[in-house]
């Protein structure tokens, strides 16, 4: 009975403390506690189990791993974007793009969705908190989307959808985390999350699509009375061929003198934006308009946030930046652009600094917790317990996909994603490589199947975030005076399906097209060994053979003798010396027989080496195989020094 408890003491560990954890205790502590009670009962049954590897003195090896904790580098650029993302909120952002973008897509059908989605991508590459869209968006345009008809599902689905697009767009702190606990870069991980983040973003749209063409009464355009900023879609089009024609200009006539590929493409970026931006501004400043005023707001208010993130995600992108100093000029950014708008103040940075040591003493607590269970787990080969059930799943890679992502779904139920990815992450890691699978390409995956799960009722994160801030009971609208229903548990529920369905979809996309998230590794310069020739100036540059400098031919290359006809290697130079010879037959002289035994090599005065043949002969007796009545030499005697003999 000990033996198989001492088996199957993985099982066991793993199911109580996820057991746990689904009960609402702590994640940090259960993890510790689990890692130390488990930690004492693997110690005594080490005696009788040869599978435990635990012994008292592994504890003192705790302090060193904390340690490595606090000295991750890439754990540092979570604070970083965590601030960022917060002064950006505490700024108004949010408000300003969605009402901006709002007003650019409301003669169309379904335009105030389309501006979620897109202020939802938005706000996900530059807050990269899921809570912080989800409840800007639902504070700003769910009461506008109410007020102008469109279906309660339609509005609670997208706006819980769009906010979850933090967890999969750059520079989300979910591909942070998933960088480090896999082990790879977090400039990889952003590469190859990009097409998979652009191609959700257009699903949502196509959705909504499909919805205003089915059902156009669900999702209606914008009224003309409520387009406060009014037409001016073509003065917008002029301005960004502008923009496109500078750039092109910048990059090929007044920039070409900058060594650096990459900082030229920010330079001829930077002036035609630049040239954009200060065009708006001053036709904002002045009676005679130039351009119109949507085409004005829509580029004050884009310009500063998506510059915000090619300052992050361009920098990294183009190897200028790790993610680290990316983050931490993002940070910066958002300071100047919250201090450019006259909205920074001592209160809004106190708060987000609080927001943001709270969150990282969060994740470093988790980190702590997991560590203490994971050298527990792995003492008692919970590791290879692991391994060997998932690498017995039918279907090869596949399978093993296919289960992990309905694993990490359900988990993902009723977990928050820190937990999954410190918990699940490092056991899954080491038999994906065993499938040979990319760990980038993995890590992607368990990221949209996480952002998945924010989704799934009934403990989905993004629907805890709307439900706390959606009118439970009937409310006044205060700009048309009429009463709005309230917004039902579920509304959310039914609304976030479709969303769902479409999650799925693109986890299977990604999971048989791994090119989507591959071309991560299309800039890494390969080189054919077959095509590596070295060629040496001075001697023909085109000839295979190398230079001889005057010295005569090394034997063993082969040369003609003018008529095409091969002739024999040359002999190697003598420079003087004796030809050496080793068993072979001695070379007869030219006129003379050869010589019918091979001549002895050398022996320097030394006795004849003996290699694996005849043992030598007792001093005394015949060599074998020496002719009766020979003399024998006189063996030396090694005792002695030799004799010197002027």
């Amino acid at each position: 009975m000990i033996d198989f408890i001492a088996h199957n003491l993985p099982l066991v560990m793993f199911s109580s403390v996820m057991l746990m954890l689904l009960l609402g205790y702590p994640v940090a502590f259960t993890l510790a506690a689990g890692g130390l009670l488990y930690f004492v009962i693997g110690v005594e049954l080490s005696a009788i189990s040869p599978e435990i590897r635990l012994f008292w003195p592994l504890l003192q090896s705790h302090p060193e791993r904390i340690y490595g904790i606090m000295y991750n580098d890439t754990l540092l650029a979570i604070p970083f974007f965590t601030f960022m993302g917060i002064i950006l909120e505490r700024s108004r952002m949010a408000e300003d793009l969605l009402d901006t973008i709002g007003q650019l897509f409301g003669p169309i059908r379904g335009g105030l969705a389309y501006a979620v989605i897109l202020v939802g991508a938005l706000l996900g590459a530059t807050t990269g908190v899921v809570a912080a869209s989800v409840m800007a968006m639902g504070l700003i345009s769910l009461p506008i989307m109410m007020r102008y008809g469109y279906q309660r599902p339609l509005v609670a689905g997208t706006i819980a959808a769009s906010g979850t697009l933090a967890q999969i767009v750059p520079p989300s702190l979910v591909l942070i985390v998933m960088a480090d606990q896999l082990g790879r870069s977090v400039g990889d991980m952003y590469v190859g999350a990009l097409y998979p983040a652009l191609m959700i973003v257009a699903a949502y749209c196509l959705y909504i699509f499909a919805v205003s063409m089915v059902k156009p009464q669900w999702a209606p355009a914008l009224p003309m009375e409520a387009r406060t900023l009014g037409n001016g879609v073509t003065s917008l089009g002029v301005m960004l061929l502008l923009a496109i024609a500078l750039y092109y200009l910048g990059m090929h006539v007044l920039f070409t003198g900058i060594g650096s590929p990459e900082w030229q493409l920010v330079t001829a970026m930077a002036f035609a934006v630049g040239t954009a931006y200060v065009v708006a501004l001053i036709n904002s400043r002045i009676e005679k308009k130039i351009i119109s005023r949507l085409a004005e707001q829509v580029i004050i208010v884009l310009v500063p946030p998506l510059a915000l993130i090619f300052l992050v995600l361009g920098t990294i992108f183009l190897g200028i930046a790790t993610p680290t100093e990316g983050g931490a000029m993002g940070a910066t950014g958002a300071l100047l652009l919250a201090l450019a708008k006259r909205r920074l103040s001592f209160g809004i940075v106190k708060n987000a600094l609080d927001a943001t040591t709270k969150l990282s003493a969060f994740v470093m607590m988790i980190l702590i917790g997991a560590r203490v269970f994971g050298l527990t787990f792995y003492g008692i080969n919970g590791n290879v317990w692991i391994e060997e059930l998932l690498l017995a799943l039918p279907g090869g890679e596949y399978g093993f996909l296919v289960v992990v992502t309905i694993i990490v779904f359900i988990l993902g139920c009723f977990l928050d994603f820190f937990e999954i990815a410190f918990i699940m992450v490092p056991l899954l890691a080491p038999v994906a490589e065993a499938h040979g699978i990319d760990l980038v390409w993995f890590g992607i995956i368990l990221s949209i199947n996480l952002q998945t799960s924010f989704l799934t009722p009934p403990f989905g994160f993004s629907l805890f975030f709307l439900r706390s801030i959606a009118p439970a009971s009937p409310w006044l609208d205060k700009v048309t005076n009429r009463r709005m229903p309230a917004m039902k548990t579920t509304d959310i529920y039914k609304g976030v399906f479709p969303y769902i369905v479409i999650q799925f979809a693109m986890i299977l996309v990604v999971i048989f097209f791994p090119g989507l998230v591959m071309h991560y590794k299309t800039d890494t310069p390969t080189v054919d060994p077959g095509e590596i020739r070295i060629d040496i100036p001075g001697f023909g540059g085109q000839s295979d053979t190398m230079p001889n400098f005057g010295l005569p031919p090394i034997g063993g290359q082969t040369g003609s003798d003018g008529s095409g006809s091969a002739v024999p290697p040359a002999a190697p130079p003598a420079f003087g010396l004796p030809p050496i010879n080793f068993g072979a037959e001695q070379p007869a002289a030219p006129g003379q027989q050869a010589p019918t035994a091979p001549a002895a090599p050398p022996a320097f005065g030394l006795p004849p080496l003996n290699l694996g043949g005849d043992p030598p002969a007792a001093p005394g007796t015949a060599a074998p195989g020496t002719p009766a009545g020979q003399p024998q030499p006189a063996q030396p005697d090694l005792s002695q020094p030799p004799a010197f003999n002027p």
